[in-house]
């Protein structure tokens, strides 16, 4: 199944001094990642890449990803529109090298197959990974407790002890 973001880059393109590239989602890929990503909508993607070769088959990226996304604020669920803007440093890695150690301080790896590695897929996790789990529109704030709360139905059995 083909990506809803798919921007394939032959690791022959990347030469000895790297290679800079932009990835921008256009508004048929911004509603396919809307939905991948439970979103009302991604209004708007992009993301800038520094690519670096690391010997024959891995790549390190740096990168850049800014969007608009629309999010449901968990409060008072309303929609509201939200930018993202995140620093970011992957590496890709041929399949059969990915790394079966889990290092919270190693960069995050993004397996490939072949020659190619997907620019857009790369983004798209970008984007999942800077979308907070639990959004709140801007001046939402918690309601207060209540004072007074209600009693639970079972103090009347505590009482009895």
């Amino acid at each position: 199944m083909k990506p809803e973001l798919h921007r394939p880059l032959s690791l022959d393109q990347i030469g000895p001094r790297g290679l800079d590239l932009t990835v921008e989602a256009n508004p048929t890929e911004c509603s396919a990642l809307a939905i991948r990503m439970h979103l009302p909508a991604v209004l708007a993607l992009s993301c800038a890449f520094n690519l670096i070769r690391q010997g024959r088959d891995i790549v390190l990226a740096r990168g850049v990803l800014h969007a608009r996304v629309t999010q449901t604020c968990v409060l008072s669920l309303e929609d509201f529109d939200a930018p993202l803007q995140e620093t970011f440093q992957v590496r890709f890695v041929p399949t059969e090298q990915q790394s079966d150690d889990i290092d919270p301080e190693a960069d995050d790896e993004i397996p490939f197959e072949g020659n190619l590695i997907d620019l857009g897929e790369a983004a798209a996790e970008q984007l999942g990974l800077a979308l907070d789990p639990y959004p709140r529109m801007p001046g939402v704030e918690i309601p207060p407790a209540e004072d007074d709360p209600q009693p639970h139905p079972f103090a009347a059995l505590r009482r009895l002890n």
